[in-house]
């Protein structure tokens, strides 16, 4: 997979990527290893130098990332679980490997503007643009890798993200009392 125009066609073209991502099989090691860990760390280390930048550079702050990292990799997993649980009760299958590949590549426009924190002050509009477009690439991707009927998509999406925002909180919460 070329990492470089998966993200370009998730970007520009969502429904055609997501069609040929549902098409696609599973290999989950190579979707990590070569799509998921680059741009998330991508994402981890424009955070780190961007603070770093603006005088915030610190061995906590260094620690925080890698733990950030660690779990934000873990968080795909759960919300990859949620997807699969709540799918049955929109009218989608049960299907841990869309479930899997929603999930890892909905955030892709997330990852893409955290990496652009790197940039102080400015990059914070990358990231929030990116964190509401990875949004819509969860929306959009919804029926098409799920198989949630259209007329359900939005309660689904919505249902998944208030239960991933919670998630996301608790990720938050731990790497604050670690570090």
């Amino acid at each position: 997979m070329d990492i470089v125009a998966r993200a370009k066609g998730l970007l520009l073209d969502p429904v055609k990527e997501w069609a040929i991502i549902a098409a696609e099989p599973l290999a989950t090691g190579a979707l990590f290893k070569s799509y998921v860990m680059p741009l998330l760390g991508a994402s981890a280390l424009g955070g780190l130098i961007g603070t770093s930048l603006m005088g915030g550079g610190s061995l906590a702050l260094i620690g925080s990332t890698v733990v950030g990292f660690v779990l934000a990799l873990a968080g795909i997993f759960v919300l990859a679980k949620i997807v699969e649980v709540l799918a049955p009760r929109f009218g989608g299958p049960v299907d841990p490997a869309a479930a899997l590949k929603l999930a890892a590549y909905a955030p892709t426009a997330s990852w893409i503007g955290g990496a652009c924190l790197i940039i102080p002050f400015i990059g914070w509009v990358a990231a929030l643009a990116g964190g509401l477009y990875s949004l819509f690439l969860f929306y959009i991707g919804t029926p098409t890798v799920m198989r949630i009927p259209k007329e359900r998509v939005m309660g689904f999406a919505l249902s998944v993200v208030v239960v991933a925002v919670v998630v996301n909180i608790l990720i938050g919460a731990v790497v604050a009392i670690l570090f």
